[in-house]
């Protein structure tokens, strides 16, 4: 079984995005142990600064328990502290639009 691909884009609210970098520069512990749990062993994050969209590609391993990370504890106190820098839903997690492949090299 090959690794499934996500991306998706989510947004920044006007002025925060050295905060943004910040805060991922010093990602917890225990939420990138969180992330690994959940079968993901490569995630980006690029900003396109115009518009202040954030494009993330994420791979996750099958066979891990990927569903479950938005019940985690750990997942949820780093929506609440990421929740006054981005566009979010009523319970914090980002807002997220699906991005479909159209378009993949494998050279």
């Amino acid at each position: 079984m090959s690794d499934e691909i996500l991306a998706f884009k989510m947004q920044l609210k006007p002025g925060v995005v050295a905060a943004y970098k910040q805060r991922h520069d010093e990602l917890w512990p225990e939420l990138a142990e969180a992330l690994r749990s959940a079968g993901i062993h490569d995630y980006s994050i690029f900003l396109d600064e115009s518009t202040r969209s954030l494009f993330a590609v994420l791979k996750r391993r099958p066979g891990y328990p990927f569903e479950q990370l938005p019940l985690q504890p750990v997942m949820r106190r780093w929506w609440d502290y990421m929740a006054p820098l981005m566009e979010v839903e009523p319970d914090n997690q980002p807002k997220q639009w699906a991005l479909p492949s159209v378009f993949h090299f494998a050279g």
